[in-house]
């Protein structure tokens, strides 16, 4: 989708006409904040939006790590109960920013600039001190009610920044101009409340109080230095004065040195060796591991591996996946990786009994379970795939991935009518109801299924024709006429 599409759909589709209908009086100040289930409306239209957009990546070993890091922040911060949900977008600026309801969007630039796991830890723990401390909620508030649409534009003026700064000023030049800036600068106050509530968050979490000064002091030096600001300083104007409050802090707390994850160094190299050409990739990981240039050697042997697949170099890279094995024999990144190396050199046995035995050892691992049905799929074995997704589904039964994947068995088994209900679930989980509703019609005209399973899907239609406003439903029926 084209950047500039992109946008307009955001703008149009952020905040729907039905919702905007029960909107609270921003004029009342005992009303004066939206409610949580109003902002995390917000932010799941939002999301929906970004996910259509290429940049958007649903890695499953990247996001869960985010997500795992993002709970031990979470278990840490002021409010442990507040949901949180965290997003890749394959970028390679220095960005993230925070949705209404807890979705924050992480750039993988964003990642591979940290130097260390605990200044990824405080940029995190900084946006998660903007959705905690309501900062959505209470500009809007600020606003009169008429300009209240205009979020969706705040939102899509942060998204074009990530890819483009000069297109994210220049929609800001519209008639709304003065307002968008004011959403797009949070205030110096509501800065500096996101980076006490993110410094409380990181060290409460057990990470190096330095990570959030060291981060932000080399954002600012390359703004010095290059005289072009990282697109994050855009959206989150950075001071002296931050600095100086971020480092007194740092200083009067005791000195803890802490040592990165093994999973925040895989990550890291997963990230660069799918970054550029793979040729190139290959040589940098080579050199680093050569002249032992690198912050961790066995992430840089990952990195290795992973760039020689890429790069389809398969007998070079299983036999520095016998090396990276010595060095972490027991690690789930590094199962998926052996079997997609020898899955792709046409070895199907020993890779799918790879993936069972890592399955084994880690049963809840999505990259394992995702990669595993997909071969069993394309190796004609819908069936074993079939019993693989609906074992998973038994403890991840919002996950529209394994829906995708269900729907896929289905197909290749000939049963339409299930496998149009398992595509409902997977736009369903993935707030496209619209789309979900022309399926379970699909399986309603599918002439394959039992009364039982029928009925299944008419009551499954009600339900996800409740959720639409009536005119948005008897639009859809008029688009498939």
């Amino acid at each position: 989708m084209k950047i500039h599409n992109f946008l307009l759909a955001l703008a149009l589709f952020s905040v729907p006409a039905a919702f905007s209908q029960n909107l609270p009086d921003l004029g009342d100040e005992s009303q004066s904040l939206m409610s949580p289930l109003q902002e995390r409306q917000i932010g799941r239209q939002i999301m929906r939006e970004i996910r259509a957009d290429p940049s958007y990546s649903d890695d499953p070993e990247v996001t869960d790590y985010l997500n795992a890091l993002g709970s031990r922040l979470r278990a840490a911060s002021p409010d442990p109960h507040q949901e949180f949900n965290f997003n890749l977008l394959f970028d390679s600026e220095i960005n993230a920013f925070s949705l209404p309801g807890g979705f924050v969007c992480v750039n993988s630039g964003l990642i591979l600039n940290a130097q260390n796991e605990s200044e990824l830890a405080g940029v995190l723990g900084h946006e998660m001190g903007h959705v905690e401390q309501r900062h959505f909620a209470r500009q809007m508030a600020e606003q009169q009610r008429g300009q209240y649409l205009s979020l969706a534009v705040m939102a899509a003026s942060l998204l074009a920044a990530r890819a483009n700064p000069q297109m994210a000023q220049a929609g800001m030049m519209g008639s709304q101009a003065g307002f968008v800036q004011a959403q797009l600068s949070y205030s110096r106050d509501k800065e500096r409340e996101a980076d006490r509530i993110g410094y409380q968050t990181m060290t409460g979490a057990g990470f190096d109080p330095q990570g959030m000064v060291t981060f932000f002091q080399r954002l600012q030096q390359e703004t010095r230095l290059e005289n072009d600001a990282p697109v994050y300083l855009l959206t989150h104007p950075l001071t002296y004065e931050r600095i100086a409050d971020m480092q007194n802090r740092a200083q009067n707390a005791p000195y803890r040195q802490v040592p990165d994850s093994i999973d925040f160094q895989l990550v890291r190299a997963k990230l660069k060796s799918e970054i550029g050409d793979p040729k190139d990739n290959v040589a940098f990981f080579e050199q680093s591991l050569s002249e032992k240039r690198y912050l961790n050697e066995t992430a840089s042997r990952y990195g290795l591996v992973s760039s020689l697949l890429i790069y389809k170099q398969y007998d070079r890279a299983k036999q520095e996946l016998q090396l990276l094995r010595k060095m972490l024999p027991n690690n789930p990144m590094v199962d998926t990786l052996a079997a997609q190396i020898y899955d792709e050199s046409g070895d199907t046995d020993t890779a799918q009994q790879i993936y069972r035995e890592g399955l084994q050892a880690y049963p809840d691992n999505r990259a394992l379970t995702y990669d595993y049905a997909d071969v069993l799929l394309r190796h004609d074995r819908p069936a074993a795939a079939l019993k693989l997704i609906e074992k998973r589904l038994q403890y991840s039964p919002s996950d529209y991935h394994l829906y995708q994947l269900q729907a896929r068995s289905y197909a290749a088994l000939d049963k339409h009518l299930l496998e149009h209900r398992a595509q409902a679930e997977a736009y369903y989980y993935v707030d496209d109801i619209k789309a979900a509703i022309d399926q379970l019609r699909f399986a309603e005209r599918s002439d394959d299924g039992d009364f039982y399973q029928l009925a299944g899907v008419e009551a499954r239609l009600k339900e996800l024709q409740a959720l639409l406003p009536p005119e948005d439903d008897r639009d859809s029926r008029k688009n498939r006429q």
